[in-house]
């Protein structure tokens, strides 16, 4: 970890503290802190725990059960992440024809890779995940190459979505606007130059997620 940058699963552990011990006066067991962020062995919770005491976020006493000190920093540090969202960056999406997936053996970004949005920017932050946009087929909806869209996880849509599609037949993806056409699904570019996907058997089409805010690349 890279000093003074904390990973997404640290982060999720100084809120959780800082939550913890605000409403219960006293901080939470190692046990506890593994169940709220989703880590079921003790080791990696100490492991993480002792990066942030090396990051000055966190006092500990080792020998004490609940031996966690909150420092000043981490107060500073809990209320930074009161004022955003901290949403994954989980992979690509293709905004061109639709592009064969790499295999799931290498990931394009770390487990722990995530970006910060403004609170204040999304109506809600369930089930929110990021992408990286890779070519132009959006280019007219502001979706350009190596921007990246914030997605909500969200099978049911509406004529004119932008969403993400996975394509089981071709083990394909593509970031489209999408349509209803009798029994058929059009997917719609945003490019003039570039026309629309016809599936004829929506059985085969999976929306992944729609996109609910874009950041874009400054170059």
């Amino acid at each position: 970890m890279a000093r003074g940058k904390l990973s997404d699963r640290q982060s999720r552990m100084v809120e959780f503290i800082h939550n913890f011990s605000r409403d219960n006066g006293y901080p939470p067991s190692i046990r506890e802190i593994g169940e709220a962020v989703g880590i079921s062995s003790t080791s990696v919770v100490n492991y993480n725990l002792n990066r942030l005491v090396e990051e000055g976020i966190l006092d500990r006493d080792q020998n004490v059960s609940r031996g966690l000190r909150l420092t000043e920093k981490l107060a500073r540090a809990s209320d930074r992440l009161a004022e955003v969202i901290r949403v994954p960056l989980v992979g690509r999406i293709f905004a061109s024809e639709p592009v064969l997936l790499p295999s799931t053996d290498s990931p394009m970004f770390g487990a722990d890779e995530a970006i910060d949005i403004a609170r204040g920017l999304l109506t809600e932050d369930d089930g929110l995940f990021a992408l990286q946009v890779k070519g132009d087929s959006m280019i007219d909806a502001m979706v350009g190459d190596g921007d990246i869209v914030v997605m909500k996880r969200a099978p049911d849509w509406s004529n004119g979505d932008m969403v993400a599609v996975w394509l089981s037949d071709r083990e394909e993806t593509t970031l489209k606007y999408i349509y209803r056409e009798g029994r058929k699904v059009r997917l719609q570019p945003a490019n003039p130059t570039m026309g629309p996907i016809i599936i004829d058997d929506p059985r085969t089409l999976e929306v992944q997620g729609k996109v609910m805010l874009v950041v874009r690349r400054l170059n």
